[in-house]
């Protein structure tokens, strides 16, 4: 996963988690009145910082049963495609592997995403490297377990992250502390030149064949999905329907991820205003007809 750039919808970091990020703390805008709107958002959201519109997001992946139940679900998906893959596999066949992303895959990252929103603050690059060092990250539901049936059954696991190769080791050590399997300098491949992953997922598919790739972002399957527009990105989703859920295991992450660029047209650069008027311009919205929606009291 790619870490982009505001937290919230960017718990922040990655683009991920990676990316084009913004520092310093947001701005606080006065607004006249918490009835009044501006740039399709309720003046009180708009006093608020940008931020702080990833906390319900953050908080549903730190605190409910139900993220808990679907990361079970990937993993145990996972586990069954991989089994379909074993049963099939003969002996001239290239050694299997399994490829996953880090940060929102394998490893939760929110702690950093609720230490920016306590602070106020949106991602920056010094923070997010510090948190990295730390080697604090808790694994997602199921991902230990499954890595080591991968591991135990023969298979080599892949950790492609974009994370920055000065945070190599200290990943390494978060994920051999937690338990993962191969957690070493030759299956961690972290971001170097660039954010795609595409040549890295080639090295390992030049003596491996991968039957899954799990991650919580459309680039950690495939580079055809970076496409400048949503409709381009939905359009790519249905001409590799097949893959999802067989080959392409997603996570659920809806903090951040390069669908909050699309919002943006890749402007990432925006002020906190015009983020937020560019979230609130593409909402779909219900327009009832005039008069016809009651006033709550």
């Amino acid at each position: 996963m790619r870490r982009l750039a505001t937290l919230g919808t960017s718990a922040a970091l990655l683009l991920t988690m990676a990316g084009c990020a913004s520092s310093g703390a947001p701005t606080v805008e006065q607004t006249p009145s918490l009835n009044s709107t501006e740039g399709g958002a309720p003046a009180a959201a708009q006093a608020a910082p940008l931020s702080d519109q990833a906390m319900l997001a953050t908080l549903w992946i730190q605190r409910s049963a139900e993220f808990h139940g679907l990361s079970l679900q990937a993993f145990n998906v996972a586990h069954d495609r991989l089994n379909l893959a074993l049963a099939r596999r003969s002996a001239e066949d290239k050694p299997l592997a399994v490829v996953v992303d880090v940060d929102d895959t394998v490893l939760d990252t929110t702690s950093y995403g609720g230490w920016a929103l306590r602070e106020g603050r949106t991602y920056d690059s010094q923070s997010w490297a510090d948190w990295v060092d730390d080697a604090v990250s808790t694994a997602s539901p199921g991902a230990v377990d499954f890595l080591n049936y991968a591991h135990d059954s023969g298979v080599d696991v892949y950790y492609i992250t974009n994370r920055k190769a000065g945070g190599k080791q200290a990943t390494i050590d978060n994920l051999a502390a937690l338990g993962f399997p191969q957690a070493n300098a030759e299956h961690v491949m972290p971001r170097t030149d660039s954010s795609d992953k595409t040549a890295r997922r080639a090295s390992v598919t030049a003596e491996h064949d991968i039957v899954i790739l799990m991650g919580d972002n459309l680039g950690d399957f495939d580079q055809a999905f970076q496409q400048a527009t949503s409709a381009a990105r939905h359009a790519e989703v249905e001409k590799q329907a097949g893959e999802f859920g067989r080959r392409f295991i997603m996570l659920p992450n809806p903090t951040y991820g390069e669908w909050e660029g699309v919002v943006y047209d890749g402007n990432w650069g925006a002020s906190d205003a015009e983020k937020r008027a560019m979230r609130g311009a593409a909402l779909n919205v219900w327009q009832p007809e005039s008069g016809s929606v009651s006033q709550g009291k």
